[in-house]
């Protein structure tokens, strides 16, 4: 693939229809040109390339120029069909390519009327009681209990808490800033209490370390856009560091610096899993599952859709309706008829069942 002239790193000659030859960025440093110029995330940029990498493989290596709507349903069909993909995937796999027709090669598509989509899954969200959050929290320590509480506390997405930068929590207030959520959304949270004491003083810790850091050369983060050349050495400064930084510098994939970054999501989603098996609970639970939990338990005290809408950051409320299975009863608060029959008893002592059954 990478010996390919339109997919690897560099540039390709190509010539014009007056006959002139002209230089251009090959194919997959486009892409990136152009995810970088609309500000995606790294993961992103990752996800896309390596997306229109498998949908060139598909069509032995045809430059997508030479490629229509045909070939792009064929490819997302065999996703669905043959690989039997999540719907989730297929549809990530579909931006991409849409991506790179329009951004890149500059050709509007069609509507994919003849596309097999993988079929979604009608899942309602795992919700833990206060109870179960009680003991899952128990079982952390150190900044695993502080994300826990932050996850759960404040609603956050994890990799909205890894990411958290030291200017964006407001002891003052209470309040969380969360930058650039999920769809380039900005939004206010709530700061547990429980955990202001203990966050300080991990934020004293690391404070150290970016001053050990400087100290060696080092000490810059990375900022979004064009921050760094706006405000010159902010990208040194404490108030721009990662609130929950690696214990190891690492190269910037895509500047080659070596700087410090954010903790990988992978440790927390460890660490939770962790948590949720060693409190015995019979439930598929993950990192999400206590942001599930925390809109959950908001609507349960009383509080407002619209504030809980507000607090996760959802753009339509109808999103947030889906927490609303779980108040105060299960199966939408409706009575079982078998509570309606015999009356509802949950100490066991009835009906009487002969222990010979």
């Amino acid at each position: 693939m990478g010996n390919e002239p339109f997919v690897g790193n560099g540039l390709v000659t190509s010539t014009n229809h007056s006959g002139n030859q002209s230089v251009r960025p090959r194919l997959l440093d486009e892409v990136r040109n152009a995810i970088r110029c609309l500000h995606y995330s790294i993961r992103t940029e990752q996800s896309y390339i390596d997306w229109i990498k498998r949908y060139i493989y598909f069509h032995q290596k045809q430059h997508p120029e030479n490629l229509d709507e045909s070939h792009i349903s064929a490819f997302l069909t065999h996703l669905a069909v043959d690989r039997k993909v999540a719907s989730s995937t297929q549809n990530q796999a579909l931006c991409a390519i849409v991506f790179l027709y329009r951004e890149v090669i500059g050709k509007e598509l069609g509507n994919f009327d003849n596309l097999v989509r993988a079929k979604r899954p009608q899942k309602l969200p795992v919700v833990f009681t206060q109870e179960e959050v009680r003991q899952i929290l128990l079982q952390l320590e150190g900044i695993y209990w502080l994300m826990g509480q932050l996850l759960y506390g404040a609603g956050l997405r994890v990799m909205e808490c890894v990411r958290l930068r030291v200017k964006d929590i407001d002891f003052g207030y209470r309040q969380v800033l969360v930058r650039d959520g999920k769809g380039h959304k900005d939004r206010v949270t709530m700061l547990p209490e429980i955990i202001v004491g203990e966050l300080q003083r991990h934020l004293q810790k690391i404070k150290k370390v970016h001053e050990t850091d400087l100290k060696a050369g080092f000490g810059a983060v990375y900022l979004p856009y064009a921050l760094e050349r706006k405000y010159k050495n902010a990208n040194r400064s404490w108030a721009w560091q990662y609130a929950f930084p690696a214990t190891r510098r690492s190269i910037d994939p895509r500047s080659g610096e070596e700087r410090r970054h954010h903790i990988s999501e992978s440790v927390p989603q460890r660490a939770i899993r962790q948590a949720i098996r060693k409190s015995s609970i019979a439930k598929s639970g993950s990192c999400h599952s206590l942001r599930h939990s925390f809109a959950t338990h908001l609507l349960e005290a009383g509080y407002d859709i619209r504030t809980v809408q507000e607090l996760l950051g959802h753009k339509d409320v109808s999103t947030t309706m889906i927490y609303t299975h779980v108040l105060n009863r299960g199966g939408k608060g409706v009575q079982s008829p078998g509570d309606m029959l015999f009356g509802s008893r949950s100490d066991g002592t009835f009906p009487p069942f002969s222990s010979n059954a």
